[in-house]
């Protein structure tokens, strides 16, 4: 009987089989991207805390979102109000998106040498808006700290405080 598995067949064979480990498949996918309005904020109107008493001792008024105001310590508000308002902005960007605000720690205001301290920041919406369609406006109050004996004076601010808001 004859060898039938001889060199020749075993190369024969080996090509066989090593062509099929050679194969190849191939896949594509297509590329995008979606541009969205940038996001923007812009100044609607100043925090103002309006007229405000006090007796010479330590005390706050609290100036909400909404425009109302609180008092501790030895604060009164005189019935003649001012002007009281919560800093408002304008937010734009593009709709239905989603945005987180960060707000100042603390700003100093000042007539002449004399200072106090605005803090605890708030805002209405509180810490995420919705662009429900494409603008939104946010309202921030802040706690107003009076020191004793706080002088008589028109107080503001060197340097505008900071609003920022970022996209979700």
């Amino acid at each position: 009987m004859k060898n039938l598995i001889t060199p020749a067949n075993l190369c024969l064979l080996g090509i066989l089989f090593t062509s099929s480990v050679f194969a190849q498949a191939t896949a594509t996918a297509t590329a995008s991207a979606t541009i969205v309005t940038p996001i923007s904020i812009t100044n609607a109107s100043d925090m103002n805390f309006g007229n405000i008493a006090t007796d010479g001792t330590v005390g706050t008024v609290v100036l909400a979102p909404d425009n109302s105001r609180a008092i501790t310590g030895g604060v009164t508000l005189p019935a003649a109000t001012g002007t009281v308002t919560a800093a408002a902005f304008t937010v734009s960007g593009s709709g239905s998106y989603t945005y987180a605000i960060t707000l100042p720690s603390s700003v100093i205001i000042a007539s002449g040498t004399d200072q106090m301290t605005v803090d605890n920041f708030t805002s209405t919406p509180e810490t995420i808006g919705t662009l429900s369609s494409g603008s939104e406006t946010i309202t921030i109050g802040a706690t107003l700290n009076l020191v004793a004996s706080q002088a008589e004076g028109s107080y503001t601010s060197a340097a505008p405080f900071a609003v920022t808001v970022n996209y979700n």
